[in-house]
């Protein structure tokens, strides 16, 4: 087990699949000699050649469509799209091609590819680089989507994406880069899409993914100062949704809070709230609550983005209402 950054643990997930696999290749803007906007491939390029590693033109959909259809042929394509707002220009491959083809071929072509997207409110990028769509993404049949929020999780969950024959959208947020966190590379990792507590509590769940999970760990601890504790849940993966781990956790708190960074209006909190109320109506002490992004395009000043996204009293002053309603 070794600390890395975030970025660091990609990057090594990415040199162990190219290095086990020879199908396996990765193409973007800046991939290649810049080494990722990110640095996530960086020294990719000098050790497996330009043929692997391939620096794009800046036509997303067209370099999406090309992993469309090297995945059709067997390869294993690693599309990085430099930051998820310029997915929208890639949506007729994503939608279209990528989450359709293998339905509509019966099975004939599988669809090994992933699909790597930073994203989220960053520093001061304005409204259209702070986007997050997983809203839109999640309401795609066809389409697996993670959502790593610690160095363990990059690792584990890009070579499992990478290993997989379904589509998979892995969506990194921008502020998780330089995190640092253990890595254990040998360590057996759990299912892509299982949850997992990261903190366990006797009063509130708490489901929070992304950026948003150390935010809620953080207000977990100040909250237990008060003598309210939090279960938190980061349930990895937007599609599919592990639904029994969620479950498990209400049915022992008896309340929920649905934290995200993404707007409010019909969000991954939304279907969250939706389906934990059918399944745990009966066993709730307090309706369902959410903390969310303000339903506005992401402003540029720096104090009204920090507005306009959860922050960890936000978190915090939510569990206090929830307790409250005894």
């Amino acid at each position: 087990m070794s600390e890395m950054l975030y970025w660091q643990a990609l990057n090594r997930a990415m040199d162990a699949e190219m290095a086990a696999d020879e199908t396996v290749l990765t193409l973007g803007e800046d991939v290649g000699l810049y080494g990722g906007t990110y640095r996530v491939t960086e020294g990719l390029m000098a050790k497996y050649g330009e043929w692997r590693v391939r620096d794009t033109p800046i036509s997303e959909n067209s370099f999406t469509g090309l992993g469309v259809g090297a995945a059709m042929l067997g390869l294993r394509p690693v599309v990085e799209i430099m930051t998820i707002n310029f997915a929208l220009f890639a949506m007729d491959a994503i939608v279209n091609m990528a989450a359709k083809i293998p339905f509509m071929s019966g099975g004939q072509f599988p669809m090994p590819l992933t699909i790597r997207m930073p994203g989220g409110v960053a520093k001061q990028l304005g409204a259209q680089h702070s986007q997050r769509l997983e809203h839109m993404l999640m309401n795609v049949p066809g389409l697996r989507i993670v959502v790593p929020a610690t160095p363990q999780d990059a690792y584990w969950q890009l070579r499992q994406a990478i290993r997989s024959d379904d589509p998979i959208l892995v969506l990194e947020h921008e502020l998780l880069y330089f995190s640092k966190g253990d890595v254990d590379e040998a360590t057996l990792a759990p299912p892509i899409h299982q949850a997992v507590a990261r903190r366990r509590g006797r009063d509130i769940t708490c489901i929070a993914y992304s950026r948003m999970l150390p935010l809620a760990l953080q207000a977990a601890e100040t909250l237990a100062a008060e003598g309210i504790e939090l279960t938190v849940i980061d349930p990895r993966s937007l599609s599919p949704i592990d639904w029994d781990t969620c479950v498990r956790a209400v049915e022992q708190t008896h309340r929920c809070l649905i934290v995200e960074e993404d707007c409010r209006f019909a969000g991954a909190g939304a279907e969250f709230a939706a389906t934990l109320q059918e399944r745990c109506f009966y066993l709730l002490d307090a309706p369902i609550q959410r903390v969310a992004g303000m339903d506005i395009p992401t402003p540029f000043n720096g104090t009204l983005e920090a507005a306009s996204i959860p922050r960890g009293e936000h978190i915090v002053q939510a569990a206090r209402q929830m307790m409250a309603q005894q």
